[in-house]
């Protein structure tokens, strides 16, 4: 008998059939490549210590002047900051009642509570908090009043209703008295995509080439945050809302701001479709917002950025460098990001180039392309000159000009999403292993349930299923950071399992190959004995195991007609790792696949060139 090396090339396929894809894999999850060879992910462990209330899309971390590591993460219902594992509220406010505009009304026996404020221009899941209430009288005292209520539905232009904690009882016959004031937060958004809001609603293409289309309040759209650091500050806002201002040096506690309500704020825009602020030279850039002429008229592709190192400056004077520009091409501006030397904006249908060139113009844009799509705000990553995106049905890289990605999961990944939920697709870059991460919602799921990677260093593709909404890679922290769909934001590549419960479960990580044969698959094959070649480095289960499948078949039709699975156990480290030397097994076919896999906590494993010993065994 013969020994084969069984070598496989990097990556996955599923751009043809197992058969022609000879000498590769095929399938895998919970997998990447480290010089060409697979081996399981790193697991992850709970960050924050409470849940957030509503889907988590956005996620900055950044550090005050004093070394503080601090978090945004942006919800459909808010927006927090987190200290450590703790949760901090900072969402701004939208209106504050004069006293006595808000009163109560109870029904005997109901948790359901009345209110009525002229105007209250509240959508349903609105947060409300009032001041100053009295007791109705019963069950419904000033304690229970005076506190944050969310909305539970809309009456009319002019009252709403909020569920409370107790029952009310004959005796809750008050109105809350004459000193009531309602601070109602900003309106919340959905964190359900719908058919015909905002941008990327309708069909792909729809209506006449660059035709326009009509952006909706941003309540009634996906909530979508865009944040970024101002110094130790933060600047947020909502896509197609309002643009605010978090000043750090006013604790923990305080909520921020309109940026037109900034102290000496001068023409700030107030409503953009995302905000950054450019590294080199400290400008608060706006997308898709206002122009100055016409304040509160958002213009989709218009950009206007503040004078330097003041957010609070946005007039166009020979005093500042404030100024205004307009792309040319494109419906809207989706989203932009910011690379080491540009600033990289993305509307419907274009590419540009933001460049800071100095005064009088401050900043100057190139159209690098003009025939590219992208899938949603976030399906953009940079890594240091480059930027990875994922478009409609392609993938693309802009290194100086624009080019498409050769993917080898393109068909699987794009005929297995939901694309009613594209808007959700999150990019995220994880520098340790050089990829680009792509998380969204499976055919299946209105969640992001799953991702695919482009390691661009090795120049291969892998994928698999993790519920994912939004992503960083490690910076002032020791691990990359994500958000989970359960409310939870999480260390990923932080030890072996999966922490999203208690105690922690372990992952199962797989990888299959495409078929191996004889020749040209004219001759049967018959297995004997297979020596594997892994490593259980990093594990730190006492005895660590993973799988070894191998499956045989005689036409690529067939379904497999036998398989053995043999396990191999780690026995020792030192001073060689040592584990089940070899495994004998017997079987036949014209073609067979390898499979190996694990589901125990605390393990990890790479595979190296295991080999197969087989001879031939006839023809028929």
């Amino acid at each position: 008998m013969a020994l084969i090396k069984l070598q496989f090339r990097p990556g996955i396929n599923r751009e043809t059939t197992a058969y022609a894809n000879e000498g590769g894999w095929l399938d895998g999850n919970l997998v990447r490549f480290r010089s060409g060879k697979p081996e399981s992910i790193g697991g992850w462990s709970r960050y924050s210590r409470s849940a957030f209330l509503g889907t988590g899309r956005s996620l900055l971390p950044w550090s005050t002047l004093d070394g503080t590591a601090l978090i945004g993460v942006g919800t459909n219902l808010k927006y927090y900051v987190l200290r450590g594992s703790s949760l901090y509220d900072i969402t701004p406010i939208r209106e504050t009642t004069a006293a006595g505009a808000v009163t109560f009304a109870a029904a005997n026996g109901s948790t359901t509570l009345t209110v009525s404020d002229t105007a209250h221009g509240a959508v349903a899941n609105d947060f409300v908090t009032f001041s100053g209430a009295v007791s109705l009288g019963g069950n419904v005292t000033a304690t229970i009043l005076n506190a944050e209520h969310q909305i539970t539905s809309i009456v009319n232009d002019n009252s709403y209703t909020i569920t409370l904690s107790v029952t009310a009882n004959a005796s809750d016959s008050g109105n809350g008295g004459a000193l009531v004031v309602g601070a109602y937060q900003i309106n919340t958004g959905l964190d359900t995509a719908v058919a015909g809001t905002g941008w990327g609603s309708g069909t792909w293409s729809r209506g006449e080439w660059n035709s326009g289309f009509a952006t909706t309040t941003s309540f009634s759209q996906l909530r979508i945050w865009s944040q970024d650091n101002f110094g130790e500050d933060l600047v947020i806002s909502v896509q197609d809302g309002g643009i605010y201002y978090w000043d750090t040096s006013l604790g923990l506690t305080a909520r921020a701001v309109a940026l037109e309500d900034l102290a000496g704020a001068q023409a700030a825009p107030t409503v953009a479709k995302t905000v950054l602020v450019s590294e080199r030279d400290r400008h608060v850039i706006a997308f898709g917002c206002d122009t100055e002429a016409t304040p509160g008229v958002q213009d989709p592709l218009t950009i206007r950025f503040s004078d330097q190192e003041n957010a609070a400056e946005w007039r166009t004077l020979s005093t500042t460098t404030a100024g205004e520009l307009r792309l040319s091409t494109g419906s809207g501006i989706v989203g932009a990001i910011q690379t080491k030397q540009q600033v990289i904006i993305f509307t419907d249908t274009s590419v540009h180039a933001m460049q800071y060139i100095g005064t009088p113009f401050t900043f100057g844009i190139q159209e690098v392309s003009s025939s590219t799509s992208i899938m949603s705000p976030n399906s953009m990553v940079a890594v240091g000159d480059f930027v990875f995106w994922m478009g409609k049905n392609e993938f693309y890289v802009y290194n100086g000009t624009v080019a498409q990605i050769p993917c080898d999961v393109k068909e699987y990944v794009f005929s297995g999403m939901n694309l009613n939920q594209s808007l959700k697709v999150y990019a995220g870059h994880c520098s340790s292993f050089s990829e680009a991460w792509w998380f969204y919602p499976s055919t299946d799921s209105t969640e992001n349930d799953s991702y695919v990677v482009y390691n661009y260093e090795q120049r291969i593709w892998y994928y698999g299923t993790m519920p994912r909404t939004a992503y960083s890679d490690r910076t002032i922290l020791s691990f990359p950071l994500a958000v989970s769909p359960d409310g939870y934001v999480y260390y990923q590549e932080s030890g072996l399992n999966d922490g999203s419960v208690s105690p922690a479960v372990a992952l199962t990580p797989y990888i299959e190959s495409s078929v191996i044969d004889i020749g040209d698959g004219d001759q049967f094959m018959f297995a004997t004995r297979i020596i594997p070649d892994l490593t259980f480095r990093n594990s730190t289960n006492e005895a660590p195991t993973a799988t070894l499948t191998l499956k045989a078949r005689n036409f690529p039709g067939d379904d497999f007609i036998s398989s053995e699975a043999n396990s191999v156990i780690k026995t020792a480290s030192v001073p060689v790792e040592q584990f089940t030397d070899q495994v004998f097994i017997r079987m036949r076919g014209r073609s067979m696949s390898l499979r190996v896999e694990s589901n125990q906590t605390n393990t990890s494993w790479r595979l190296g060139d295991p080999r197969l010993d087989v001879r031939t065994d006839g023809r028929r």
